[in-house]
């Protein structure tokens, strides 16, 4: 996990274009600034996300917004900027084990 949360400081911002701007308040009602807000709160947990990276790396994240909403986030990384490309509330599993952080 340190290695992860590693990559992110790299980071300098977000990237959001017509593909990935409205998307996840159409689908799961989660605004961008919300998802963005989970990667400045802790505790963070992000891990490699294997099953969905074949073409370029993928991870995913369970954190909480300011309003203490718990998100399950997936995201790339391209050119030091975070490209969220899904974001929804964590199921009961995914509460359970970031409750364990």
């Amino acid at each position: 996990m340190i290695t992860k949360l590693l990559i992110l400081s790299e980071c300098k911002g977000f990237e959001w274009d017509a593909g990935n701007s409205d998307k996840n308040w159409i689908a799961h009602k989660v605004y961008r600034s919300e998802c963005e807000q989970v990667f400045f709160n802790q505790p963070l947990l992000v891990t490699d996300n294997y099953k969905h990276s074949q073409s370029e790396q993928r991870y995913f994240a369970l954190g909480k917004t300011n309003t203490r909403r718990k998100l399950f986030i997936s995201f790339t990384i391209r050119n030091h900027l975070i490209r969220v490309i899904s974001a929804r509330d964590m199921t009961r599993n995914e509460k359970r084990r970031y409750s364990l952080l």
